[in-house]
């Protein structure tokens, strides 16, 4: 089932999710339904909130479908480790048509849980560091553009209620 993604203005987006405890054949369905509602919307990553459940899933594929291999559920991820710095063009599925210059490491590793609820660390550099970092982002109520300058982030949020204002959002 493909769901339709969450916009910028939905508190869900800005609220931290809730812990996964129960590791089911409904959680399994969940992740494959994000994993099609991510590319039906052309994401590399996809969080659970921004298909409006607030718990801690996220589904990444860098790739974009290339190698099934590099498919990755996070389940209750925490950064653990982060290195360098890189700065890069960001944008967000819940947030279509903007995109922004963004500083964040260039080397992640974080622990999560998989479908299964074992423990995993998985580290990743440039594309992916980012990609876990800003799905991990949004477990925990925040937006790519809080690591903007004030002065970007409120240009933005007054185009967005524009858009709002006159139901093209």
């Amino acid at each position: 089932m493909i769901y339709p993604i969450v916009k910028y203005g939905n508190p869900v987006l800005e609220t931290p999710s809730q812990t996964v405890t129960v590791f089911d054949h409904e959680l399994k369905k969940l992740i494959d339904d994000m994993f099609e509602s991510m590319y039906a919307a052309h994401g590399v990553g996809l969080a659970a909130p921004q298909i409006g459940i607030g718990r801690r899933i996220a589904v990444i594929d860098v790739t974009f479908k290339e190698d099934p291999n590099a498919k990755l559920v996070l389940i209750n991820p925490e950064i653990v480790r982060t290195e360098g710095k890189h700065t890069q063009s960001e944008g967000c599925l819940s947030i279509p048509d903007f995109r922004e210059n963004v500083s964040r490491p260039n080397k992640v590793t974080v622990r999560a849980q998989d479908v299964d609820g074992k423990v995993f660390e998985k580290t990743g550099e440039e594309l992916l560091a980012r990609a876990l970092l800003h799905e991990t982002d949004h477990l925990n109520g925040k937006l790519y553009i809080s690591h903007l300058s004030a002065l970007k982030r409120d240009l933005m949020k007054r185009k967005i209620k524009k858009l709002m204002k006159a139901g093209e959002w």
